[in-house]
């Protein structure tokens, strides 16, 4: 129980629901801060901000745990240039190593779909117990379009979206595999294991191959990866079922 924040909470006149409203969280996230969880950094600022105290005030642990642990520890691992930089030995490693989750958020992620050694790798991990989705664009929906207008490539990326499915059907009898269509505006791809995320950034006019990549591992107290965490989960609770 965090004593705590809910004095705090009390003597601002602020509910729970408002805190849930102000920092764009769902009221069970909060109900469990106030239970006793403590919550991503940049959530512990947002409420903080919003409360007007310091933010030590209403989680101390966490002021403690960073003077005892010395420099932060590195988000970002790797960088590089184009996504077909990536060596594929990345690529495998990344979703060899995964025990918990496999996420891949696209438009297409046609290269995945291709690369039978790697889909071999998925379903082995699914059938090993670990949770596979997959998020492709709709090769219908607007967004689609849109994007293939500003790659320049027209109705071809809804084509790749179609033969990307295609490589991906095998998955999908698979237990424990996910795929669903999504008709959202994307600003990067995410290729996630647990706690490793390659994020390709999309960049206007460049196709994604030739856009950059950046290599994000989660850490105790880091903002970054549960960014683009928090994106895939709300563009896959919106998506829909491939059928």
């Amino acid at each position: 129980m965090n004593d705590l924040l809910r004095r705090a909470l009390a003597d601002a006149g602020i509910t729970e629901r408002d805190v849930a409203a102000r920092v764009g969280v769902d009221l069970k996230s909060v109900q469990r801060w106030a239970a006793g969880r403590t919550p991503y950094a940049r959530n512990r600022r947002a409420v903080a901000d919003l409360l007007g105290v310091d933010e030590a005030a209403l989680w101390p642990q966490v002021a403690e745990r960073a003077v005892a642990a010395g420099p932060p520890v590195p988000e970002v691992m790797a960088t590089y240039a184009h996504r077909w930089d990536v060596p594929r030995s990345a690529w495998r490693l990344l979703f060899e190593r995964a025990r918990r989750q496999i996420d891949v958020l696209a438009f297409a992620g046609l290269f995945l779909a291709e690369d039978a050694g790697l889909l071999r790798t998925l379903a082995g991990k699914a059938r090993e117990g670990v949770g596979v989705r997959i998020l492709l664009g709709s090769p219908e929906g607007a967004r689609v379009a849109e994007r293939g207008d500003d790659e320049g490539v027209g109705e071809s990326l809804a084509a790749k979206i179609r033969n990307a499915l295609v490589g991906y059907r095998p998955l999908g009898e698979v237990p424990g595999v996910e795929i669903r269509l999504h008709d959202t505006v994307l600003y990067a791809s995410i290729y996630r294991a647990d706690d490793d995320l390659l994020i390709n950034h999309h960049v206007y006019g460049v196709a994604a191959a030739s856009a950059p990549v950046i290599h994000v591992r989660r850490v105790e107290g880091g903002d970054m990866a549960s960014t683009y965490l928090d994106s895939f989960e709300r563009v896959w609770s919106a998506a829909a079922p491939v059928e």
